[in-house]
């Protein structure tokens, strides 16, 4: 098969497991409280890495058949990495690892890697077609360490050399998963084995291109002289060798191996504070595997390698840390100006928008996060609120039903709350909808948060759900009423940037301004970007073309990374909306609405007071929901 038609840049096989990190950094392992759950082990690692990178990778692994081989499965794909021969093992649960961070030096890990699903490949799995549809393969030396994985991957890199893929091995010396040490002692890299430094031996001739760190070399070549070891390498394989050396950078050796360093160019690396080296070696090289599969030459290709490692080592976790291809190139491009890249804003920013996993092209959002309206009509109607959380459970339905009718599949969503809306989010959850949820106290201005500080509230959410928070602004608002208002949403601007979730800050002027003119909106939101606010989305409610106009130059300049712009309702007779839909429709910033009282609010009224039936009322939204529905596609076609 021809290099220029196969189909996957790089097949990676080896580790693939669910890492638990410590959030207490500087604690104790014994004393972590909390962790965070993350893609893990060495290849997985890899796939994830070079897919981000912008190369076609794919996974061969075994991962159980439970929750977590699941989140693995969907991590990947979502990062586009292939997982057709991902097999899913029935009796193995997949691997799992604890890791913490007690300072720069001292990360304690425990790998819980007993009967696990990944080291249960077996040269079955190994089909010969599929492996000849990849330009390399990826190897990394765990899998080197036990004869069920150790066959298998030697019938991979047969099948490989067979038809022309260049073959890569991270060495990946661990020495407790060569039994070398006591089960929960992963921490330590290195101790010398003449039996693992015989068997590596054995499989080096396979490869042409062999990475490791000096201590990774020192195992491989048999010599705690890390010249010696490389000369050792070198009488069993041709491949080129890239010995990491830390913060200094990188070396790549083709030929023969020197006698000194001196006569070794260094490849250098670029100095940054480190936070944590976990899944450093794993993010260089997925950069590495870039610069030579794109045939960039060896300088690039370390350049791509040393600033992926160094951008891990400054953040918290493994494959979540690596960078995307966009930010990487934006870093090398003034990587000696960010000596904490974890403290750059933009640096930061392009980490959160590039490696965000689903795209929303276009949304139609019914929105019933209201809790004072409901409220008031409950009141009106003599009902209890007790019937408010029931209410929102039919809203729901309504709006799957007709979700269904009218066939937006990925591009449905809800707008609910979990005041009154908790049994409406805990059952959408997990179904691949857009779900939003409001923060804001209703009605406040200045602006209060319904549930107290916003950090602690983000712990407990899902981290599909997208952070609302309504703030009705003026321009010509007092500087005190506009200071407490910018303070409050920075803070919730930098809690959603901690906690991974995105943002929608919907913007209305106030009801009772005397000045409401359309013009004001782009200024709130050049305001807004100002302060350093850049929401994954903009909720505002319809203007007119040229007004959108304005605000659409002013996200392209400030955020072309920006989600776009939902349409809010503010209870609008429908035809009203779709007037508005169709001064919008034609500005590609505008993704679509979340519309809500136009919606619910009749039929709901109604329904509180007995004139509608379960049933009915679920029908009469339905209805309501497809009619804009139908107005948006109608604009959107014209």
């Amino acid at each position: 098969m021809n290099a220029a038609v196969k189909r996957l840049d790089v097949i990676c096989i080896g580790r693939v497991a669910v890492d638990l990190y410590a959030q207490q950094v500087g604690a104790r392992l014994e004393d972590v409280a909390s962790f965070a759950k993350y893609l893990g082990g060495s290849s997985g690692n890899v796939a994830w890495g070079t897919a981000i990178q912008g190369l076609k990778s794919a996974m061969l692994a075994r991962v159980g058949d439970e929750h977590n081989g699941r989140f693995i499965r969907e991590t990947l794909e979502n990062a586009g990495v292939n997982t057709d021969y991902l097999i899913t093992d029935p009796t193995r649960l997949t691997a799992l690892v604890m890791l913490g961070i007690k300072d720069q030096d001292t990360f304690p890990l425990i790998f819980y890697r007993d009967n696990c699903a990944d080291m249960a490949l077996s040269p079955d799995d190994i089909d010969e077609t599929w492996i000849a549809s990849s330009r390399a393969l990826a190897v990394t030396g765990t899998h080197l360490s036990h004869p069920q994985t150790r066959a298998a991957v030697l019938k991979a890199l047969e099948y490989a050399g067979r038809h022309g893929l260049r073959r890569a091995l991270d060495i990946d010396y661990r020495p407790v998963l060569w039994g070398l040490t006591s089960p929960g002692d992963g921490e330590t890299r290195y101790i010398e084995s003449g039996e693992v430094t015989r068997q590596l031996q054995e499989v080096l001739h396979h490869f042409d291109l062999i990475v490791g760190t000096e201590e990774e070399f020192h195992i491989a070549g048999g010599s705690t002289d890390t010249l010696t070891a490389l000369k050792k390498v070198r009488e069993v394989s041709n491949a080129t060798l890239v010995c990491k050396r830390g913060p200094m950078g990188c070396v790549v050796i083709e030929g023969n191996v020197p006698d000194d360093w001196s006569q070794i160019p260094l490849q250098q690396g670029v100095r940054v504070e480190v936070l944590n080296v976990l899944g450093a070696g794993d993010a260089f090289m997925s950069g590495l595997l870039r610069g030579w599969l794109n045939d960039e030459g060896w300088e690039q290709a370390c350049r791509y390698a040393n600033a992926c490692g160094a951008l891990v080592v400054s953040r918290h976790g493994c494959a979540p840390a690596m960078p995307t291809r966009a930010e990487l190139d934006d870093y090398l491009s003034r990587a000696e100006s960010v000596p904490r890249p974890d403290l750059d804003a933009r640096l930061n920013h392009l980490h959160r928008v590039t490696s965000r996993q689903r795209r929303f092209d276009e949304l139609c959002i019914f929105a019933f996060d209201h809790r004072k309206q409901l409220v008031e009509m409950a009141q009106q109607t003599g009902r209890d609120e007790s019937c408010i959380p029931p209410l929102k459970r039919l809203l729901l339905q309504a709006a799957q039903d007709a979700a269904t009718e009218a066939g937006l599949e990925q591009r449905s969503g809800i707008l609910a709350d979990s005041t009154f809306g908790q049994g409406a989010l805990n059952a959408i959850t997990g179904q691949g909808w857009w779900i939003g949820r409001p923060i804001e106290l209703p009605g406040s201005r200045p602006l209060r948060l319904e549930h107290g500080d916003i950090g602690s509230q983000l712990r407990s959410w899902p981290l599909e759900h997208i952070v609302k928070c309504l703030v009705f602004y003026h321009p010509h608002d007092s500087a005190e009423l506009r200071q407490r208002q910018d303070e409050l949403l920075l803070d919730v601007w930098h809690a959603c940037n901690q906690s991974g979730h995105e943002l929608l800050l919907e913007v209305i002027l106030p009801a009772d301004a005397t000045d409401r003119r359309e013009c004001h909106y782009p200024a709130m939101l050049e305001h807004f970007y100002r302060l350093g606010i850049q929401p994954d989305w903009w909720k505002l409610p319809p203007l007119a073309s040229v007004t959108w106009d304005k605000v659409s130059e002013l996200i392209v300049r400030e955020d072309p990374w920006c989600r776009g712009i939902l349409l809010l309702g503010l209870d609008a007779e429908p035809e009203v909306l779709r007037a508005g839909f169709r001064e919008a429709a034609r500005h590609p910033a505008i993704k679509g609405f979340a519309v809500g009282r136009t919606i619910f609010g009749q039929p709901s009224r109604r329904w509180m007071a007995g004139e509608l039936n379960d049933d009915e009322l679920i029908d009469e939204v339905k209805q309501n929901y497809l009619r804009l529905i139908g107005y948006w596609r109608e604009a959107r076609r014209g």
